[in-house]
């Protein structure tokens, strides 16, 4: 990791505005992805297969684990497919040397983890605060998603089994 930034040759040039711009655009489109991936999650739990299968399964048991496991894995997953999605966009911008810096920055800036806005070209800034805003919404969405999910498991559906 260099501390210096990107030659301003390399860097795509952009005003306030345009940084706003692109960033809620990459906000809405995260925001799409989540919630078409949160739904697909939903919909192969709700159907009439999983649901008898929910209702014979023990939280604590292999079958109960794995579940968990599977259901974890693919909530993972569509973070890093938005996290991805910002790391292709700063190494396109050329506001970060490499993509696998870009992709590292992408990762901490998302989970709100704070590692510098110094290394992001100046012109990109704005957009990694955003990545963190809706990075940090996004993980929330996908807690309360997956307490939902256990709560399920568990037979705490509000349906009184």
């Amino acid at each position: 990791m260099t501390n210096s930034l990107p030659d301003n040759a390399q860097v795509i040039s952009a005003t306030f505005n345009q940084q706003l711009l692109i960033g809620a655009a990459m906000i809405a489109v995260c925001v799409i992805i989540h919630g078409m991936g949160l739904f697909t999650i939903q919909r192969i739990l709700s159907g009439e297969r999983m649901t008898e299968r929910f209702e014979r399964l023990r939280p604590l048991s292999v079958t109960g684990a794995v579940f968990t496991l599977i259901a974890v894995f693919a909530i993972i997953f569509i973070h890093f497919v938005e996290i991805w999605l910002f790391a292709f966009l700063y190494d396109y911008l050329g506001a970060l040397h490499s993509f696998s810096e870009a992709l590292y920055f992408s990762t901490i800036s998302y989970a709100t983890i704070g590692y510098s806005d110094a290394s992001i070209h100046d012109e990109w800034r704005m957009v990694a605060a955003l990545e963190g805003v809706v990075g940090i919404i996004l993980l929330g969405w996908s807690t309360a998603f997956f307490v939902r999910i256990l709560g399920r498991l568990e037979g705490e559906d509000g349906k009184g089994r």
